[in-house]
């Protein structure tokens, strides 16, 4: 069997983050985490998806820290599936894909679920980026300032290699 590649060594945050939740199962899972669905049945029922994946998908969810296993709410001997504070702070990245989806996957009047506020019923302003002072800033606006690379011979380079 081929190993599947890590990233989890990576300097770039984002390698890091798609090696947790890259895969569209995933996301879909915390998407329906969000949507209050709790149960493997639920999972399995709203995404259609194989036993075999959701339960790998779910395992390593749990594994990352993007999930707990709790005693069913009801009191009954299934357990339940609910967002840790780490999987909450993925909120951000759902609706940014979600209003992306939106703006772009969607014809004009063509029927699609839609998130609102839960107060007054009405849609999400989009999401912008913003500098620390304040201006919303695009990809033309900034720079990734990536780390020193280790020194030959060093202790970094020889641990985690080039």
């Amino acid at each position: 069997m081929v190993k599947r590649t890590t990233f989890d060594e990576a300097s770039c945050p984002v390698a890091r983050s798609v090696d947790t939740i890259g895969d569209w199962w995933s996301l879909l899972i915390v998407r329906d985490a969000f949507d209050g669905v709790r149960r493997f049945g639920e999972f399995q029922r709203s995404l259609g998806v194989a036993k075999n994946i959701l339960s790998a998908r779910l395992r390593a969810l749990v594994g990352h820290g993007v999930l707990d296993v709790v005693p069913a709410s009801d009191g009954s001997t299934y357990s339940e599936y609910v967002l840790t504070p780490k999987g909450r702070d993925l909120f951000p990245v759902i609706v940014a894909l979600r209003q992306w989806g939106e703006a772009h996957f969607f014809a004009e009047g063509e029927p699609r679920s839609e998130l609102v506020d839960r107060d007054g019923g009405r849609p999400l302003q989009g999401l912008e980026v913003r500098a620390s002072d304040g201006r919303v800033v695009g990809p033309e606006d900034t720079v990734v300032v990536k780390p020193p690379a280790p020194s030959p011979g060093s202790a970094e380079e020889t641990l985690t290699g080039p």
